[in-house]
């Protein structure tokens, strides 16, 4: 926890950054880039097992997993990635099913900061092409996080834009399990970050406006903005749920991240936003939790 003393010091970093051009996250503006008788009967294909210890891993998605701003002001930390990360603070998806030594050689990340879901499907070439046992995803939170709620990506583009990433990757690795992660709750980061005054300067810099502009406002046009967006990243999850549902290889977290309640050591004091090292362990501990249970959650 920083001392309040910094926290003025905090500011002015995050602010010289943005003006210096320094590289935004997902959320600052949103704009990165059978018959009977004599026939036979069809017989379906069996559910195959899922594989409790994989042996690599590849992840995609945006900046939570890069563990942007988790480390220093406006930078991505992939060492303190939930899911490739090497840090013994998060102890990472990777590190918790291959081991830290074989983590370092059979686990790559691919997420890019600023990336939506229209970004999967080249992110998925990549990881493809390691051949993982398996990969990660967790995307979508920039899809909601636009300037103005009118160009939230509409549910149905991000339907055919994930089910395009999940053809890529069957295209080249085929029995590659997927693991999906739910978007996190948009909402409740603005209801905890509001009461912070450096969150709300931070947020004015541009994080996530479509959510968390105007912090303070309570009528019912800042109403009904944000519980705009918070409809749509629920729409988002059943989206993931029902494409994943679809796909024999794919486990959805059953909106464990969605549902987390991060609370202010869970999340970065540079924009009361992205995780801080702690909450990207709390994504590692439901990660794991998912992809070593015995049954996929319903």
């Amino acid at each position: 926890m920083r001392k309040r003393s910094q926290r003025g010091r905090a500011v002015a970093a995050v602010v010289a950054a943005v003006v210096l051009g320094a590289a935004g996250c997902d959320g600052i503006g949103g704009d990165s880039p059978g018959a009977s008788g004599g026939q036979r009967r069809a017989t379906p294909s069996p559910t195959p097992s899922w594989n409790r210890s994989p042996d690599s891993l590849a992840a995609v998605g945006d900046s939570i997993t890069r563990g942007f701003d988790a480390c220093s002001v406006l930078s991505d930390c992939p060492e303190v990635s939930w899911a490739t990360g090497s840090s013994t603070a998060v102890d990472s998806l990777a590190v918790r099913l291959l081991g830290r030594a074989r983590a370092a050689s059979h686990s790559w990340n691919y997420a890019v900061t600023g990336a939506r879901m229209a970004d999967l499907p080249d992110q998925m070439a990549q990881a493809a092409a390691r051949k993982p046992e398996l990969v990660t995803v967790l995307a979508g939170a920039n899809d909601a996080c636009r300037r103005t709620t009118s160009r939230m990506t509409s549910v149905a583009d991000f339907r055919s834009q994930f089910e395009e990433a999940l053809r890529t990757l069957r295209a080249r690795a085929p029995e590659a399990q997927v693991y999906v992660a739910s978007v996190p709750d948009l909402k409740r980061l603005w209801s905890l970050g509001r009461t912070d005054p450096l969150g709300k300067q931070v947020w004015k810099l541009g994080i996530c406006p479509s959510m968390l502009g105007d912090a303070d406002a309570l009528d019912t046009a800042a109403d009904q903005r944000r519980n705009a967006v918070h409809e749509r990243v629920e729409a988002y999850n059943e989206v993931l749920k029902e494409v994943c549902a679809e796909d024999r290889h794919c486990r959805y977290d059953g909106g464990a991240v969605h549902d987390y309640r991060f609370g202010a050591d869970q999340l970065s004091h540079w924009d009361w936003f992205h995780p801080s090292r702690e909450g990207q362990a709390r994504l590692a501990e439901i990660a794991y939790r998912t992809v070593t249970a015995e049954k996929p959650v319903t």
